[in-house]
């Protein structure tokens, strides 16, 4: 349930336990501000028609990304914020875990338009609203 209230991310954060696992913090326009915890790899997905930021709270994010030039990784450790482009395979992972905060359009699946087999830890899901 997003909320007219202030809403404190560690609290939110605190609120669930599942991996992978998105909450709806708020939303802006037609855009969900969503937080997750992360740890191991997610998969291979692409969106074909919008971008997708990161923002890392705590911990390390690794995005790798398959470009024209072939295969990069980009790291992003605690405030790093980056923007993977629309169109763009990309995987994120954390070994060491992390939490995260996303901005994507409202109903954009975690799991992209495209993407390999889901594994089991991962929640294909278009985010959970905050219990």
């Amino acid at each position: 349930m997003v909320t007219n209230e202030p809403i404190a991310l560690e609290r939110a954060l605190a609120s669930f336990d599942a991996l992978w696992s998105p909450r709806i913090v708020t939303r802006v326009n037609d855009y969900d501000v969503r937080v997750a915890k992360v740890e191991g790899e997610h998969v291979w997905h692409v969106h074909d028609d919008t971008d997708e930021f990161f923002l890392v709270l705590d911990g390390e994010l690794r995005i790798g990304l398959r470009e024209p030039d072939g295969e990069r990784t980009v790291v992003l450790g605690r405030g790093a914020v980056f923007t993977v482009p629309r169109g763009t395979f990309h995987r994120p992972s954390a070994p060491h875990g992390a939490q995260i905060l996303m901005f994507e359009p409202s109903g954009t699946l975690t799991v992209g338009d495209r993407h390999d087999e889901v594994p089991a830890h991962v929640d294909a899901t278009t985010g959970h609203e905050l219990g």
